[in-house]
Parts: C-alpha cells; sequence; structure tokens
C-alpha cells in the first residue's frame, strides 16, 4: 500500500461504497471476505478510489482492526 496522509473519512466509505463489480458486485467494500481481498492484493488492486478502498481494507483486516468500523456500520444507510 503506497504511503498517503490518512483521510479518517475514508473509513466511512469502506462501510458505504458498493464493490461495483465481480464476484462481490453489490457488497459494501467493508463486507468483503478476507480471502478475496488477499487474491486482490496478490493479483493487484484496481486503480483509482476503488483501489484505495480495498487496499486499506485489506490492511485492517490484515492488522486485526475491524472493530474501528464497528461504530461506522451501525450507522451506514443503503439498501440491501
Amino acid at each position: 500500500m503506497e504511503d498517503f496522509p490518512f483521510d479518517p473519512s475514508l473509513l466511512k466509505e469502506l462501510v458505504t461504497t458498493v464493490m461495483p463489480y465481480g464476484k462481490y458486485a453489490g457488497h459494501v467494500v467493508a463486507d468483503i471476505p478476507e480471502h478475496y481481498l488477499v487474491w486482490m492484493a496478490r493479483e493487484g488492486f484496481p486503480k483509482g478510489k476503488l483501489g484505495q478502498l480495498l487496499a486499506l481494507m485489506y490492511e485492517i483486516r490484515l492488522n486485526g482492526l475491524e472493530g474501528l468500523l464497528a461504530p461506522l456500520k451501525q450507522y451506514r444507510q443503503y439498501p440491501h
């Protein structure tokens, strides 16, 4: 993952951004299974904002920090 100044609003985006394609299309980035994030890390994250969010979610899972997202998940509003 590239070094960049951390923007806390990215955490909110993890629980509100929907994966637009692939096996987990329609799932919120924070809900994508770890095995898929590991696969993406191996194959290469997509360019742009989506890739940044997927890489951040990978790092959060890798370091056992999912608890950071729990308070945000209870307030997210998206159709399911």
